[in-house]
Formats: C-alpha cells, structure tokens, sequence
C-alpha cells in the first residue's frame, strides 16, 4: 500500500495547486519519481544538481508566486537542499521539500545514503514532516493525507516559505505495469485567512497618534512588483508629504516621492545635514534593505518611533527601533488612513529630494574611457525594455545595481536577499526565466557565477535568459571593505585571486557567448545581448578590480566634496 500512498501524495499535490516539480535522480525516490512524471497535470524538471535544483525551484515559485515541489533521494541529497531552503524561509518562498529516505531501523546502521534527515533543516523550515514507512491499515492511508494538507496549507498561508515532507521507503521502488489511480474521495482541505483590519478604535487611536509627528519616513524593504501597492502608497505619500526610501529590490523606485540614491549619499554628508534628515516617526514595510548607510544612519539616530507594517510572522528590528508591528498589509494599512492629513513638514521631503536629485546629477556625468562596474551596470539598466525582470547576484551586482537604480514601474526585480549568499543566484534567474516569456537577464560576478555553474547543468535553458558576468577575476567586495582590503593575504585569502573566463563553461551548452573589454566594446555587445531572437546569450566583461577601487573611491570623494559646499557642482565622469 506505500505505492498507493505516493500515488496519493502526488495527486493531493496537484489538487493543492502544485503544477510544476523539480527532480533530482536517484533511486530512493522513484516511487516519487515517477509519480510526477506520469502526471497530466504537473510539469517537471530534472535538475541533476540538488544545490541547483532547489533554487532553480525557487526562481520559479517566486515569478509565478506559487508553491513548488522539489524531490530527491536519500543521504547527503537531501542537505544540498539547505542553501536553498534557508533562503525560501527568509523570502517567504513557499517550496514543498519531498525528500526519500531510507526505514527507520536502518539509521545509523552503515547503510549506504542513509543519514538523519528528520528534522535536517533545523529552524529554516515552517514545518517538518514524516510520513509513515508502512501503510497496513486505512489509518495509515488517511494520515498521509492530513499530512499532506497540513504541511501544503503552512507553505501557501499568508507567512509562506518551504515546508519539509520526509518520506521513508521500502524495496521495491519500482513498479511492473502501470501506477494504479489515487484513492477515491480524496480529501482536500485548505486553511481560510481572515481579512486583517484594524478595529475602529485601534484606527482612531492610531490616526490620533500619528498626526503628532512632523517628519515622518517611509522605507520600503524588498517587495515583489505590485502595481495596487503601488497606487496606494503614491496617493498615500503624494498626499502627506512622505519621503520614501526605496532600494532596487523594494520595487517602488517608481513613486514621485522615492528616494532612490540614500545609500551614496548618507555616507557623504556632513552632520549638520544628516541631523536634518532624523525623522520623528519610521513607517517600514516589505523584508530587508541593502542600503547600509541607510540602517548605520537610523540605528544611530532613532526616531521617536518605528512601525511596521506587515503579515510575515518573524518581524525583524533591523534599525533598533521598532516600537509597533501592524500585522496588516501596507494596502490595507494606507487605505484605512483614508484622506488623512498627517501634516508632515514639505521641508523634510525637500531636503530628502534635494540630496537624492544632486546624487542622481552626479551619476549622470558624462561616461569615462576607464571601464569598470558602475557604469556597465548603469548602461544595462538604462537600455533594459519595457517587461524585462533583473535577477542581480550578491556581493558587488546588487550594491551597483542599487546605486544607480532606476525609476520605473514596467520591470521588476528579483535578489536572494534572504540570506543574501552567493550560491544559487544563477539557478534562481534560469527558473525564473522558465515561468516567464519575457526578457530576464542575470547580474552576477565571476565568484558568483563559477559557483553556481552547474545551474546550467541540464536540458531547459530558456531562450529569454540573459547572462552578465562582470569578471575581475576575484571577489571584488573585499578590495572595497576596508579590513580584508588593507590585509597582505587580500588576493589569495580574500579576493580568492582566480585566472578564469567563462568561455569554456559555455563552450558545451547552445548559449551565445559575447565578451566585452572596453567601453566602446561593451556599447556594441550590449545591443546584440538585449536582442530577442530565440537563444540564451551571456555576455562576459573584463574588469580590474584595482581599477574598480580606484573609480570608486573617487566618485565617493566627489560627492562629499559636493555636499561640503552647495557652489561645488560634482563632476565625476560615470
């Protein structure tokens, strides 16, 4: 009856809303295997990498915001899942983690694959789960089932993220003939979310309270693209004179009141200024921030009050402010202000403006023969067309990416900020790419994406994918934090100094490759990279990271000595 109660699980899956799965092969799985793949209604993908497979799976559910299955065999298969999971817990992914496993008694036992898997991800999971190793009674069989309900129901609920179903199996796997059909009657019962408002009196209590602030400031943590949201904070901030920071990944660059460029220049300005910047009340939504001048400056100047508006469980006090949790959404939570007038100072969002508009001057400067990040990152994003989404790597792409950014509302954004690690961020931009048939192009670095190369490692490579490796032949970070940069083992402890392109790894697969070494090059190659005609196409820049240091550090001495004296007019060439 085993085989019946995989046949079970998979067909629950689909009724579920489950319709897509990504497979590692193995043979502990192959019950689950193939109940998968003989369904009519659920995709798959075989990702023989499980590292890969898990944020491959986790690209996916995040484009097309629903859960993802992902299977695999017994033993050390299954923690190759951890990069994976710990990121789709922090970014609320809801992932559903099947993973076979050997029979209780065989633990510790010497057997091969067999390893502790019950509980393996630790606290970087919703809910763990164990089904039954044998099925003898109809007990048995209707267990399975309020497993599988339960655990599918905690990965879609409002705080969504991966859920783990550990499934232990007996010999044989393999089927003769044909799988038999799902049980009849199969249940299927979903948990109801309550609309969350505020009762009347609370809302009064709170529009009381919040009118006694004179400068107030909105930050937006990262979001997914949400044109309702949208349209609701526009009217919110338009109408009260709200400065809202806005990094790249929060996509809301494009409200009239953004402030876009605060992490250039709250490292530049003096303290006369950034005391006129403290705001009197903090109203915080979406998960985390880049911007590190943006948390050093709030934690160092707490407000009054911080609140936080949001429906995630775990409520982080990222600034050492937090004073209120509104467990609501940012919509429900502007729209039940109404027409409130808050009154909120016109000369606070003035001087926000102010800084943000002359940072964004100085980055407009005329372009510089010397290539390097900044402004390759600056020329994709300025040539991008309407639709594309941007996948940007941690480390270096996503700080430049979030340096310029951008002020529009027709591409949308994708980062593993959750753990912000550099694993995975190539195999999370190719699912992505597989639940869309717009353009989506990937930021990564040479580290990055040698890390990740085995995200290419199988046979759906997306047409509409775009690859960006800005290679300095290192980690790139560590030359521009000043600790490892001031170290003798900076290049080979830190920068892991390496003598690698990405020719090679290309060589085998159908994607186009491109290389870029100047400016005048990079101009030509962006044009034929940004082209849609049906094939993958990576283009890989070669950068010097003492050059990177050297352009940096400038730019950053421009703009302090443009913000010394208002008569200082920045003219560093981008």
């Amino acid at each position: 009856m085993i085989l019946q109660a995989i046949i079970d699980v998979v067909e629950l899956c689909s009724l579920k809303g489950i319709k897509r799965a990504v497979i590692s092969p193995g043979s502990r799985n192959a019950p689950l295997t193939l109940a998968f793949a003989r369904h009519s209604k659920i995709k798959t993908y075989v990702i023989p990498d499980e590292r890969s497979a898990g944020f491959l799976a986790l690209g996916l559910s995040q484009k097309l915001d629903e859960p993802i299955a992902i299977i695999c065999t017994s033993g050390s298969a299954v923690y190759n899942y951890a990069p994976a999971v710990t990121e789709a817990y922090y970014s609320n992914t809801p992932l559903v983690v099947l993973t076979a496993d050997r029979p209780p008694e065989w633990i510790d036992q010497r057997d091969g694959q067999t390893i502790r898997q019950s509980g393996i991800f630790g606290d970087h999971i919703k809910g763990s789960f164990e089904l039954p190793d044998t099925i003898n009674h109809s007990d048995n069989l209707w267990h399975v089932h309020r497993i599988i309900n339960d655990a599918i129901n905690l990965a879609k609920s409002k705080n969504s993220g991966p859920v783990h179903i550990n499934v232990p199996l007996r010999e044989p796997f393999y089927p003769k003939g044909s799988l038999p059909p799902p049980s009849n009657g199969l249940r299927v019962f979903e948990k109801i979310e309550g609309h969350s408002s505020l009762p009347d009196n609370e809302l009064e209590k709170i529009k009381k309270s919040i009118q006694n602030y004179g400068k107030i400031l909105i930050v937006a943590g990262q979001s997914a693209l949400d044109i309702e949201a949208l349209e609701s904070i526009e009217k919110f901030s338009s109408n009260n004179n709200l400065p809202v920071i806005t990094d790249i990944i929060s996509n809301f660059s494009s409200l009239s009141n953004s402030i876009i460029h605060q992490d250039l220049f709250l490292g530049s300005i003096d303290e006369v200024t950034m005391e006129g910047l403290i705001p009197d009340l903090v109203l915080t939504f979406g998960k985390s921030v880049i911007s590190k001048n943006l948390k050093l400056f709030l934690r160092k100047y707490n407000p009054k009050n911080h609140w936080h508006i949001g429906e995630a469980e775990l409520i982080p006090d990222t600034f050492q402010s937090l004073t209120g949790i509104f467990h609501q959404s940012i919509i429900d939570f502007t729209e039940s202000l109404g027409s409130i007038n808050l009154g909120n100072s016109k000369d606070y969002l003035t001087t926000w403006k102010a800084l943000d508009r002359q940072t964004g001057e100085c980055l407009k400067a005329p372009s510089s023969d010397e290539f390097w990040e900044l402004p390759i990152v600056a020329d994709l994003l300025h040539n991008l067309s309407p639709d594309s989404q941007i996948h940007l790597a941690n480390s270096m792409p996503v700080r430049w990416a979030n340096f310029i950014n951008h002020r529009r509302n027709d591409i949308e954004v994708f980062s593993n900020r959750g753990t912000c690690g550099i694993d995975g961020c190539l195999s999370t931009a190719v699912g992505c790419a597989l639940a869309s048939s717009d353009p989506v192009i990937a930021i990564l670095g040479d580290m990055a994406f040698l890390y990740d190369r085995n995200g290419l490692w199988h046979n759906y490579l997306p047409d509409n994918l775009r690859i960006l490796v800005i290679n300095n032949h290192g980690g790139g970070i560590f030359r521009l934090i000043e600790g490892p940069s001031q170290q003798p083992e900076l290049e080979e402890f830190f920068e892991t100094e390496q003598k690698l392109n990405v020719r090679n790894t290309v060589k085998d697969l159908d994607i186009e490759y491109i290389s870029a070494e100047s400016p005048d090059e990079y101009s030509k190659s962006l044009t034929k990279f940004l082209e849609v005609d049906g094939r993958a196409k990576l283009l890989e820049v070669q950068v010097s990271s003492k050059t990177n240091k050297t352009k940096f550090e400038q730019l950053k001495k421009e703009l302090r000595n443009q913000f010394v004296s208002s008569s200082n007019k920045c003219n560093f060439p981008l």
